[in-house]
């Protein structure tokens, strides 16, 4: 029995709660199937993506919700009780207006999206909360992923929240400090010789032989990618409910810049903000930059590349979404951009110490790469500008230790510290 055949048994005699959701369509040629556990269409072979019919929604109700991403349930595809049950609560994180690091930058307006505060300090708690809802109202009881670190870490902690086993694969090379937060939740973690691809490929098998897992970013993917837009959603409604300028958004498998561009789209389709322009940019680290090198030759095919960067969290050489980032940053007339491994470390200490944010390498990415489109023209000066710093920096300690350190090791006498601090 498929997936799909098993879903549609198990809810057969009762009415599938996703509260807005209507239905899956393909990304490619628009056929429409019904809500399941499915993520590839059969009729064009591309993406599914759930579409909705949203009732009224008001900003009122929204402000007066719980401080989790369920505040924004009725656009989300989870059950109208979600918040009921067992689950990390996501979401709320600060939205930080960054004066010192705009004016480092020559900028005249900055705000840092800082997901570091997060449970397991990454935004991958977020959609991970949205995929263990729809799991769990598919019937599922296992929880897994192929993840380059952070999912991981959001998985384990999931699952052990809602009482359920997982199963986590990761690249060997993986950071020690992600390797350890995802043990620490004592779910069946495997270590796979290979890269993050190697590791998605093996994931995408066992998903078809393992009907009772729900692989987060495989079988249920559709309503797990849902879970980005309360970032555009936090956003929007952390300035006032209106529509940032432009925003720099790192990329790994690409459809977090998609889902950004979705939530902004659905808050002007409910009228929670006034619809307005704005502009989307994408961040990659040069050793793992198939989108920006398509963007920048002018091609709408992604051509796959072998991750070599420190920036593991964006280390996904054949990015499902990446055609689709192309058409968003084209139609929003952003760009995609893409930085070396000592452009990222410096973009993590530019950040930290002019707004005393840690972020891990993802997010040096981001800061460098805006960086970088501002020096070149790309980005407007005067225009608004966010951030999304994605990830905690004490995930990626490794990057830093051979760029930082003590100033000096002095005797335990003022006048050692003295001589330091004049040296």
């Amino acid at each position: 029995m498929t997936a799909a055949a098993r879903t549609q048994a198990d809810t057969s005699n009762r009415k599938l709660d996703l509260g807005p959701a209507a239905e899956l369509v393909s990304k490619e040629e628009g056929h429409r199937q019904p809500l399941a556990p499915e993520f590839v269409s059969l009729e064009d072979f591309s993406p599914l993506e759930v579409t909705y019919d949203f009732g009224r929604v008001r900003r009122e109700d929204i402000e007066s919700g719980p401080r989790s991403i369920w505040r924004y349930k009725k656009l989300l595809p989870v059950p109208s009780d979600v918040e009921r049950h067992p689950n990390t609560d996501p979401g709320c994180t600060r939205l930080v207006r960054a004066d010192a690091l705009a004016e480092a930058l020559g900028v005249k307006r900055v705000w840092v999206k800082d997901d570091t505060g997060n449970p397991t300090h990454s935004f991958k708690d977020r959609v991970v909360a949205v995929a263990l809802a729809a799991a769990r109202e598919f019937g599922f009881k296992v929880l897994a992923c192929p993840s380059t670190g952070n999912l991981a870490n959001a998985v384990g902690a999931a699952a052990a929240r809602a009482g359920w086993d997982s199963v986590v694969l990761v690249p060997s090379s993986l950071e020690r400090a992600k390797v350890l937060m995802t043990a620490v939740y004592d779910g069946s973690l495997l270590a796979v010789d290979g890269n993050y691809d190697d590791v998605n490929r093996l994931a995408t098998e066992l998903a078809g032989e393992h009907e009772d897992w729900a692989f987060v970013n495989v079988n249920v993917r559709p309503y797990y990618s849902e879970g980005s837009k309360t970032l555009a959603f936090e956003v929007a409604e952390q300035l006032g409910w209106r529509l940032p300028e432009q925003v720099v958004v790192p990329i790994a498998s690409g459809s977090q810049l998609t889902k950004v561009d979705k939530g902004f789209r659905e808050l002007g389709e409910v009228g929670l903000v006034e619809p307005s322009p704005y502009r989307l940019f994408g961040a990659q680290a040069s050793g793992c930059s198939p989108v920006a090198n398509a963007y920048k030759e002018g091609q709408d095919v992604v051509q796959p590349v072998r991750p070599d960067t420190i920036a593991r969290s964006l280390a996904i050489g054949a990015p499902a979404d990446g055609p689709y980032v192309l058409d968003t940053v084209r139609r929003t007339n952003g760009a995609v951009e893409d930085v070396s491994d000592e452009e990222v470390v410096e973009g993590i200490r530019l950040l930290a110490r002019t707004e005393g944010i840690f972020a891990e390498t993802a997010g040096g990415v981001t800061v460098a790469t805006a960086k970088k489109l501002i020096e070149a023209g790309q980005i407007d000066p005067d225009a608004e500008t966010v951030l999304l710093i994605t990830g905690d920096g004490l995930k990626t300690m490794d990057s830093l230790q051979e760029h930082i350190g003590p100033k000096a090791t002095v005797a335990p006498t003022t006048e050692a510290v003295d001589r330091a601090l004049n040296d």
